[in-house]
C-alpha cells in the first residue's frame, strides 16, 4: 500500500515506522516545523539538559512488551516521578500518601492514617461529582489543599462540575511510596524524546510545516490509506460543532542557579497563583551540572481554533457530540483511520498510544 499519515506525532510515527519495516510506502505530513507533537524535546546547552517544550512527558508502562519496544530506539535514565505541591509557605509530598498525611495529620502508621481518614471523610454512597467524590474519600482539608484550586486553574470548572472519574487515576496510599506512577517500567529516555521519533521516522519521506485539512483531497489522491491523528472535528470541519479542549500556556526562564527548586515537578494548588506547576528540566535528565537551570511555568487556558489541544473535556455533551463524529468516521474506514488522542479525543498515555498504533499496524500487516 501507498499509505499517507497526517501527523509526526507518537502514534504517526510507530505506525511509519511499522508499515515502512513492513514493505508498505509511506508519507508523514506534520503541521508543526517539527516531528514529536507533545513529546518534542530539545537540547539547552546553557541548562545542559532537554527541554520538554509542550509539557512534562514521563514514560511509564507495565508492559513489558511496550517497554521492550519502546527501548529499541533510546536508552532510558531512571527517572521517577515523585512531585511536590507548594500550598501558601508549604511544600507537601504528592501524591497523598502515608508522609503527605504525616505532614498535615501527624499520623505515623497506616492504622492511623486510615482511621484519621475515616474519620477526615464525608460519607456519600453516590458521589455526583468530583467534589463530593474527593470530600468521601479524602475529606475537606486534603480536598482543600491538594484537589480544588489545582482543579479549577487545570479544567477552568470548579470541581463540583466536573464528573469524579477525572480524578480517580490520582493515587492514594497509606505507605510511604511516592511515585505519581504505579507501572513496573518508568523513565525519561537518554537524548530526549524527539531523537526516538526521528528514529523512528528514519526511512520514511516527511514533510513538516503541512496543513493537510487546507489542501486534504489533493493531498489524499494517490494513497491508499490515510491515517489521521488530527482532531476529528477539524477533518469533518466542524459540521456538528466544536470538541471542548483544554490548552496550556508555557513561560520559560533561564534561572542563574545550579538547581532553582530540587525536585522536576512543583505543583501550585492555590486557585490565586495562575500556574498550576512548574517544572525544573534538568531534574528529568538526572544531571545538576550547569551553573544555570531551565524552568517552565504552566498555565492552562481555555482553548480556541488554532490553539494546540492537550486535553479533551470530557463531559457528557462532548462525548454526545464526539459520538456523531465517530459515525461519520466509521464511514470511511476503507480510506481514512483515525487514531491518536485528537483523533479519538481521549488522553492517552505514551504507553497507550504505542499499543493502539501497534495494534493497527498489525492488522494492516
Amino acid at each position: 500500500m501507498r499509505v499517507l499519515i497526517v501527523g509526526a506525532g507518537l502514534y504517526g510515527s510507530v505506525c511509519a515506522h511499522e508499515l515502512t519495516q513492513g514493505g508498505h510506502t509511506c508519507k508523514v505530513l506534520e503541521k508543526r516545523n517539527h516531528v514529536g507533537g507533545n513529546i518534542f524535546t530539545r537540547y539547552v546547552a546553557e541548562a545542559d539538559c532537554h527541554e520538554h517544550v509542550y509539557g512534562a512527558h514521563i514514560f511509564h508502562t507495565s508492559s513489558e512488551r511496550i517497554w521492550n519496544y519502546i527501548r529499541r530506539f533510546a536508552q532510558f535514565n531512571h527517572y521517577v516521578n515523585r512531585v511536590k505541591v507548594s500550598h501558601q509557605d508549604r511544600i507537601y509530598s504528592f501524591p497523598i500518601n502515608l508522609f503527605t498525611l504525616y505532614q498535615i495529620f501527624g499520623v505515623r502508621t497506616p492504622e492511623e492514617a486510615r482511621a484519621r481518614l475515616l474519620a477526615e471523610c464525608v460519607p456519600n454512597a453516590a458521589p455526583a461529582n468530583m467534589e463530593e467524590y474527593c470530600l468521601s474519600v479524602i475529606g475537606p482539608r486534603l480536598y482543600r489543599i491538594f484537589i480544588e484550586g489545582y482543579t479549577e486553574k487545570q479544567w477552568g470548572r470548579h470541581p463540583r462540575e466536573l464528573p469524579a472519574d477525572v480524578i480517580k487515576r490520582l493515587p492514594l496510599r497509606l505507605t510511604f511510596d511516592d511515585n505519581y506512577f504505579n507501572d513496573r517500567y518508568q523513565g525519561i529516555p537518554i537524548g530526549g524524546y524527539t531523537a526516538i521519533i526521528e528514529r523512528l521516522l528514519d526511512g520514511t519521506s516527511v514533510e513538516t510545516g503541512i496543513d493537510f485539512l487546507a489542501e486534504r483531497e489533493a493531498l489524499m489522491s494517490g494513497y491508499d490509506l490515510v491515517i489521521y491523528t488530527g482532531a476529528i472535528d477539524a477533518f469533518f470541519d466542524y459540521r456538528f460543532g466544536v470538541l471542548e479542549y483544554r490548552s496550556l500556556r508555557f513561560e520559560r526562564e533561564l534561572v542563574p542557579v545550579r538547581d532553582f527548586q530540587g525536585n522536576a515537578v512543583v505543583n501550585y494548588t492555590e486557585a490565586t497563583v495562575p500556574w498550576t506547576r512548574i517544572l525544573e528540566h534538568k531534574h528529568f535528565d538526572l544531571s545538576l551540572k550547569a551553573e544555570s537551570t531551565l524552568i517552565t511555568r504552566e498555565y492552562p487556558t481555555a482553548w480556541k481554533k488554532g490553539d494546540i489541544e492537550y486535553y479533551p473535556v470530557r463531559n457528557p455533551p462532548n462525548e454526545a457530540l464526539y459520538r456523531r463524529y465517530r459515525e461519520e468516521a466509521d464511514k470511511l474506514t476503507d480510506r481514512v483511520h483515525f487514531g491518536g488522542r485528537l483523533g479519538e479525543y481521549q488522553y492517552y498515555d505514551m504507553h497507550q498510544i504505542i499499543g493502539a498504533a501497534l495494534s493497527l499496524c498489525k492488522k494492516l500487516l
